[in-house]
């Protein structure tokens, strides 16, 4: 279960968000579509606390919360495997669930690869591994796969597709196709709000 309400946010006199309300029962999919700056990675910095709305709040029962943003957000000094084992144990007894991740991704030979020595649809691809890897309850992917090709889009999507997120899954996208093939309740932007 997730829900913002009344939920506003401005950046100086540019009012983004007004009074926005969006809920969703447990396992809802939630897809927010819009124009750029319309407000949908603000929403979902809201829900990540990255972002204190002026007005109104999120919550959600989610015990744990995982997110891939627009850039992958690795550590530099970090392999692949490396960072995807952040979120399990940082120790060695959990690097085998990891490369098992990085497989499932296509990475399976590049779990002891740096940042650096990846191209950028790769780290977006360790990104996700990670989000994933930690079982979240609640996932949050914000444009998550810019600099994928379209048949690395499919075939993450195909993988995302049937887990099972207890809390639910929001997406921010531009594109209807990947809100439908992730299975998530379309939701357009219409005078600083969402609405279906």
């Amino acid at each position: 279960m997730f829900e913002w309400r009344d939920v506003s946010v401005s950046f100086g006199e540019k009012s983004v968000l007004r009074g926005c309300s969006i809920s969703g029962a447990d396992g809802a999919r939630i897809a927010l579509m819009g124009p750029s700056g319309c407000g949908k990675t603000t929403l979902l910095r809201v829900a990540l606390a990255l972002q204190e709305p002026d007005s109104g709040s999120f919550r959600s029962d989610a015990g744990r919360i995982a997110a891939v943003f627009q850039e992958p957000r690795l550590l530099p000094w970090l392999t692949a495997a490396e960072n995807v084992n952040l979120v399990l144990s940082d120790g060695p007894e959990t690097l085998s669930d990891v490369r098992e991740w990085l497989a499932r991704l296509g990475l399976g030979d590049a779990s002891a690869l740096y940042p650096r020595e990846l191209s950028g649809g790769m780290q977006q691809r360790v990104s996700i591994a990670r989000a994933l890897a930690c079982a979240p309850e609640l996932l949050i992917l914000d444009e998550p796969f810019r600099g994928l090709d379209q048949e690395l889009r499919n075939k993450v999507m195909a993988l995302i597709r049937p887990l099972s997120f207890r809390s639910g899954l929001l997406l921010a996208t531009h594109s209807a196709e990947e809100a439908e093939a992730l299975g998530c309740r379309i939701l357009r932007w219409r005078d600083g709000t969402f609405v279906e």
